[in-house]
């Protein structure tokens, strides 16, 4: 399983709100079919492959352009663990949570 956690930034916006794009950016990976979450500082997404997470991230930009916007900055981070199979995101966060109590 591929993780990933990522921020599409709009360049060039005549304010700060990103509200607009983000719900474009978000609505293109709930779309996706992929499993994701929304947080406040990015999306995370899994993924089987490289090839189905790159397209979903592409497809997130091209919805970012398409609200107007001549040129977005994306930072991506993966983390590809195969010692593990199916280790999703809520796998991480209820190890740690499972380590706390």
């Amino acid at each position: 399983m591929i993780t990933c956690d990522f921020c599409i930034l709009p360049v060039g916006n005549d304010g700060t709100e990103c509200k607009e794009f983000v719900t474009a950016a978000v609505q293109s990976i709930k779309d996706s079919g992929l499993n994701y979450q929304l947080t406040g500082m990015g999306t995370l997404i899994e993924a089987e492959s490289y090839d189905e997470l790159y397209k979903a991230i592409s497809k997130a930009q091209e919805a970012v352009f398409k609200q107007g916007i001549d040129r977005v900055y994306t930072v991506i981070k993966i983390d590809d663990r195969r010692d593990l199979s199916k280790r999703g995101l809520n796998d991480k966060v209820n190890t740690v949570n499972n380590m706390l109590e």
